[in-house]
């Protein structure tokens, strides 16, 4: 082996320890350092955390529907002590290094991140400052600079990795990129996290089978790498993985900090292995800092101040466990903070006087890891850095682009989804067989004027029910997904809502045609063309109403239980005042005011004046043959104080109306799901 070989093999064992230099065993090798495909060509940053104190009220952070469940007045639902969550945290990484924050459980760990990336709620800070290269961070600076990806996955399931990725390269990437740039950027990514071999297999979730857990974790963060970001805030990514599996996913993370990043992440107990990749390591314990340094000094730290790690332990479990809380009974708890707080002190004593706050081996003399290394990596100097500068963020995709993008993503994630439309659609048709078999044994002879009017009011009431159940649940299911892309800036509402809203037009036709049409004609109701489509058109504006009215829902309130019980509420309050179980005449103040904008009474009034107008209905009493006219029925039922049209404009209204305010709710209600709160 020549010098220039042995060099470069001890520098890959200084960062990969489980390479053996015999060339026999090479378990967890990692991939060359000249196979960056691009790495982040802007001037180095610097993330630094200055006497950091911050404070949380718990009681704050509860949602608010759990506080109204426990029957808790709105002026009492933030009473309570403010808890100290972070207390004189001191902090700094630059670009080339990755720093592992770990700790126990309620460490702080989590709570950093989302300070850093302004994310944090129910807390403040109290003293001390985060700066971003000399900056203080606001939500534009850190959107201009860091791209965070949280611990849970929240990708589209029926899309492929290549679409994903090219869908969000062109609402994340700048106007002045062609297509064929993004596209270049797309399989850049794509093999810079070693996603070609499933770069074409569905995404997949819990119910859809797609590509494995880590594969998943890694598309999270080609998502976030596509805009090339110089920080990358990871929120525990090895979470829910094997050991061999988070072991790759950290040498990637590795790999791209030597890419001249900057690689922010929380984890709670590394394997050994693991922790071998970190440069740096951030010890915390309630919030204040017992370690900070590089990795491979952890040890002789600890051991310095008597300390020392067993032979054969992981320094991670250890030293976690040493720092450990122990809630157990009130005389280990108080034991268990006393320890902490006088490693707190003792490590504070020897880093204060120093510029990073970083404990070293002989007064800093041994060199730190830094982004040195990066320079000398294969760069592509052709190729653009997506560092979003103020003059920049004016060229990214708006607008008609946006809406463009998102309505090809929405219908081809939904399309994809073949056993949801096959069962949606069986589940129209079947309902339409059952109500239509029902009504046909009257052979050819048409329906008693009862039966007819029963068939009516169910025929307009009852799909309106499933459908609003199916979307309630549809549009929980994407929230997550939908609340960090607007947080993250990725789109604005108004694109969102019309890709939304055009996008679902397809399969609710489809809906409506499954339903309608059987029953129709396996009923026998009014023969005439216009009176068909007349009555389809109206049974489209009565389902549409329940479908624009579970949007509202979905997206006004916080959980699925909520958004579906209120969602029946309304629909209930609507078929109670449709003027079938109850005459409109005979209706006292309110509910006869709630009639009004009953988008089922609406209904019924129109589908009742399409079947009787203009017919005539004979009644046999004894020897007698009774004409019935068809507008004397319509009359019966209080049915005949509008015109026809008025119902296609009351309808046309109410389905406006639901969906500005679903527009309004989009706009103005964070789309938090539950797991957000």
């Amino acid at each position: 082996m020549d010098e220039s070989g042995g060099i470069e093999l001890l520098k890959r064992q200084r960062r990969f320890p489980s390479i053996k230099t015999d060339g026999k065993d090479e378990l967890f090798v990692p991939e060359e350092d000249n196979s960056l495909y691009f790495t982040y060509s802007g001037a180095p940053n610097v993330l630094e955390v200055k006497e950091l104190c911050y404070q949380v009220n718990l009681n704050a952070q509860i949602p608010w529907y759990e506080k109204l469940a426990e029957f808790k007045m709105p002026w009492k639902w933030n009473e309570g002590a403010q808890t100290s969550a972070m207390t004189n945290l001191n902090l700094k990484v630059t670009s080339g290094q990755m720093l592992a924050v770990i700790g126990n459980s309620g460490c702080g760990r989590t709570t950093l991140l989302d300070i850093i990336t302004c994310k944090d709620e129910g807390g403040k800070i109290k003293s001390g400052q985060v700066l971003i290269n000399g900056k203080l961070i606001t939500k534009q600076l850190v959107k201009k600079n860091v791209a965070h990806v949280q611990q849970d996955d929240q990708l589209l399931p029926h899309l492929t990795v290549r679409e994903t990725l090219s869908f969000i390269a062109k609402l994340r990437l700048p106007r002045s990129y062609s297509e064929q740039q993004r596209q270049k950027r797309v399989e850049d990514v794509i093999a810079e996290l070693r996603l070609r071999q499933c770069a074409n297999t569905k995404v997949g979730n819990a119910y859809t089978r797609g590509v494995s857990g880590g594969e998943r974790r890694r598309v999270s963060i080609a998502v976030q790498l596509l805009w090339n970001p110089g920080i990358l805030i990871l929120d525990e990514p090895t979470s829910g993985l094997d050991s061999f599996t988070a072991h790759n996913l950290v040498i990637t993370l590795s790999r791209l900090a030597r890419g001249n990043r900057m690689v922010l992440l929380s984890i709670h107990q590394p394997r050994s292995d693991i922790f071998q990749l970190f440069d740096l390591v951030l010890l915390l314990s309630s919030g204040s800092t017992i370690y900070s340094g590089t990795a491979k000094d952890m040890v002789q730290y600890f051991s310095s101040i008597g300390h020392p790690c067993p032979r054969y332990s992981n320094p991670a479990d250890f030293y976690v466990d040493l720092t450990s809380i122990n809630y157990r009974t009130k005389e280990e708890e108080m034991e268990t903070l006393e320890r902490t707080k006088s490693l707190s002190e003792t490590f504070w004593d020897k880093v204060k006087d120093s510029d990073d706050f970083l404990w070293k081996v002989n007064d800093g003399n041994r060199e730190l890891p830094t982004s040195e290394a990066s320079v000398n990596l294969l760069s592509t100097p052709f190729e653009k850095a997506i560092k979003i500068d103020a003059n920049e963020v004016e060229e990214l995709p708006k607008g008609l682009h946006q809406f463009g993008v998102l309505l090809n993503r929405h219908v081809s994630n939904d399309f994809r989804d073949l056993t949801t439309l096959l069962i949606h659609g069986v589940e129209a048709l079947l309902m339409a067989l059952l109500i239509g078999f029902l009504y046909y044994g009257q052979g050819g002879s048409r329906l008693s004027i009862q039966d007819t009017i029963a068939l009516l009011f169910m025929k307009g009431s009852l799909t309106p029910f499933a459908v609003v159940l199916d979307v309630v649940a549809k549009c929980h299911s994407e929230r997550a997904m939908l609340f960090h892309e607007l947080e993250d800036g990725l789109y604005s509402v108004t694109p969102y809502f019309f890709a939304k809203v055009i996008g679902e037009l397809p399969e609710h036709i489809a809906f409506v045609v499954f339903y309608s049409v059987p029953i129709y004609w396996l009923a026998n109701l009014n023969p005439g063309v216009d009176s068909f489509f007349l009555n389809f058109l109206l049974m489209w504006l009565v389902v549409y109403c329940s479908r624009c009215m579970a949007l509202w829902m979905s997206a006004l309130l916080p959980t699925l239980q909520i958004s579906s019980f209120m969602s029946n509420a309304i629909y209930t309050a609507s078929y109670l005042t449709g003027g079938f179980m109850i005459r409109l005449d005979t209706l006292w103040e309110v509910p006869f005011g709630i009639s009004f904008v009953s988008f089922l009474r609406w209904g019924f009034a129109g589908l009742m004046q399409v079947q009787f107008t203009d017919m005539t209905y004979q009644i046999e009493v004894r020897n007698f043959t009774i004409n019935i006219p068809g507008e004397l029925i319509i009359q019966s039922l209080d049915s005949d104080k509008y015109p026809l049209y008025a119902s296609f404009l009351v309808l046309i209204g109410i389905v406006a109306g639901f969906l500005v305010l679903y527009y309004i709710s989009l706009r103005f209600v964070k789309q938090k799901s539950s797991q957000d709160w």
